[in-house]
C-alpha cells in the first residue's frame, strides 16, 4: 500500500501522533486513600494544610545552645558551658538558655525558643555532671531545621500531574493527607490478530503459535500508568477485525493490535483503522528496525497503534511509542526520561543508513568500565529480549558503530535500576 512507501522517523511518527491525538486527562479524577496512591498521578494541586516541620528541630544528637557562645572554641581551648536541662521528647520545649548554658536535645527534639543552634555530641566533652566542654565552633542554624523549611502552610506542596512515589506518600502523611484525587489509570485495549495464533494456555498446533505480545505488552502498559484490557484474538478476517477494534475504540482510551500491521495480502488492518474514523492512518511504515510495518493512526480522539506480530519489535515499539501516549494522556508534569546508562560496545554493529536501529545488549563488567554486549536474535525471539539489559539505539544517518565506541544503553523498565512505575499501580 502507498503508505507504506513513505517511511518516516521515529521522533517524527510519534510527534504527529500525539498532536492529533491530542492526549490529555479525559477521566473524572478519583480520590483514593494516600497508602494506595503509590504510581497514581495527582489531579490536582495539594497546598499545605501547615508548616513542615512545624517547629524548629535538631537534627542530630547534641545540645541546644547560643551559637555565639561557642566562638572561637578549639580542642585545646574549648568552651565551657553548664547544662539546663535536658529537652524531652514529644513536648514543647519549655527550657530558657541563658548565654552560657547549653541543654541536651536528641535528634528531632524541639528546640528551646532561646536556642539558635546544636552542637553535634561528638563536639562536646562532659566536665562532670552540670558541665559540657564545647571543642568546635557553631553558626548560627546549624543541625537545625527551620519551623517551614520543607514547606510553608498553604505553599504548593505538589503539583497536579506529579506521580506518587514513596518519598510523596511520606510527605502527604506528615502533612496529614490521608486521600488524594488522582488521575485515572489509561485505558487501553489490546487485540491480537492472526490464524495462527492461539491463547498461552492451549498447546499449539502445526503452523501455530502461542499468543506472547499480550502479557508482555500488558506488563509494559501498567508500568506506564496504563491498565489493559484484552480483547482476544482475532483471526485474519476484516469483518472481525474491525468488530473488536470498534468494541476497543468506544471503551478505551488507547487500542493497540498486534500482527496487524505486516504488509501480506491477507492483512486488511490499515484499511480497517481508516474505517474507524477521522483522521485515519497517519503512518504506515517506520524508519526503524526492528517494526518497520508499524501504523499509527487515530480515530477520533481515540488513538491507535498497529504493532509487528514479532515479539521483539511489539514490545521495542510499544516502549518507544505507547508509553509516551500514555504518559502524556496522565497529563504527568514531566516526562520520565528512560532510564540509560554509559558503556563501551562489546562488538561491531552494522547498521543501514537512513534506518534509526535498535540492538538489544546486556551488560558486563564493573559501572566504571561497563560492556554493552549485543544479543543476537530474529524479532521473533522473545527471549532475545529476556537476555538483554537494555537497547542501543543506532541514528538514521549512522551505517554502523565499531567496537569499542561509547554508547548509551537504554534500560528495559522492570529491571533493577529501573525507577517506580509511573502512572497506575493496578
Amino acid at each position: 500500500m502507498a503508505e507504506f512507501l513513505r517511511l518516516v522517523s521515529l521522533s517524527e511518527a510519534l510527534q504527529g501522533w500525539l498532536e492529533a491525538a491530542q492526549p490529555y486527562p479525559r477521566a473524572e479524577p478519583e480520590e483514593i486513600p494516600t497508602r494506595e496512591a503509590l504510581g497514581r498521578i495527582l489531579a490536582e494541586d495539594i497546598r499545605a494544610p501547615s508548616d513542615l516541620p512545624p517547629f524548629r528541630r535538631s537534627t542530630v544528637d547534641g545540645y541546644a545552645l547560643v551559637a555565639a557562645d561557642t566562638f572561637g572554641a578549639t580542642p585545646s581551648l574549648p568552651a565551657y558551658l553548664r547544662l539546663a536541662g535536658e529537652v524531652a521528647m514529644g513536648v514543647a520545649a519549655t527550657i530558657d538558655l541563658r548565654s552560657g548554658t547549653a541543654a541536651l536535645i536528641h535528634t528531632g527534639g524541639m528546640l528551646p525558643d532561646s536556642a539558635d543552634a546544636v552542637v553535634m555530641v561528638e563536639d562536646t566533652q562532659r566536665v562532670g555532671e552540670a558541665e559540657i566542654e564545647v571543642l568546635r565552633p557553631v553558626q548560627a542554624g546549624a543541625n537545625v531545621l527551620q519551623q517551614g523549611e520543607d514547606v510553608r502552610e498553604g505553599e504548593p506542596a505538589l503539583r497536579a500531574g506529579h506521580p506518587v512515589r514513596p518519598q510523596e506518600i511520606g510527605g502527604l502523611m506528615a502533612l496529614g493527607i490521608e486521600r488524594v484525587k488522582c488521575r485515572q489509570p489509561v485505558r487501553v485495549g489490546l487485540l491480537s490478530s492472526g490464524d495462527e495464533v492461539v491463547p498461552p494456555s492451549q498447546a499449539p498446533g502445526p503452523g501455530q503459535v502461542r499468543d506472547v505480545n499480550e502479557g508482555t505488552l500488558r506488563a509494559l502498559i501498567a508500568l506506564a500508568g496504563g491498565k489493559a484490557r484484552s480483547y482476544g484474538i482475532v483471526p485474519d478476517n476484516a469483518q472481525a477485525l474491525e468488530a473488536a477494534m470498534r468494541q476497543a475504540v468506544a471503551e478505551n482510551d488507547l487500542a493497540i493490535v498486534t500482527a496487524g500491521s505486516s504488509v501480506s495480502t491477507r492483512d486488511a488492518s490499515a484499511e480497517v483503522i481508516r474505517r474507524l474514523g477521522p483522521p485515519g492512518v497517519l503512518v504506515h511504515g517506520l524508519r526503524v528496525k526492528p517494526g518497520k510495518p508499524t501504523i499509527l493512526a487515530a480515530a477520533g480522539r481515540v488513538p491507535v497503534l498497529g504493532l509487528p506480530g514479532n515479539p521483539v519489535s511489539a514490545l521495542i515499539l510499544a516502549h518507544c511509542l505507547a508509553v509516551p501516549m500514555i504518559h502524556a494522556m496522565l497529563g504527568l508534569e514531566q516526562r520520565p526520561v528512560t532510564p540509560s546508562v554509559p558503556a563501551r560496545l562489546g562488538e561491531n554493529v552494522a547498521s543501514e543508513a537512513g534506518r534509526e536501529d535498535f540492538i538489544p545488549v546486556a551488560l558486563a563488567g564493573p559501572p566504571e568500565a561497563m560492556e554493552a554486549v549485543p544479543v543476537h536474535g530474529r524479532s521473533n525471539l522473545i527471549f532475545t529480549l529476556a537476555r538483554a539489559d537494555g537497547f542501543v539505539r543506532i541514528p538514521l544517518e549512522v551505517t554502523g558503530l565499531r567496537a569499542g565506541a561509547q554508547v548509551q544503553v537504554y534500560l528495559f523498565p522492570g529491571g533493577p535500576a529501573w525507577p517506580a512505575p509511573i502512572g497506575s499501580a493496578a
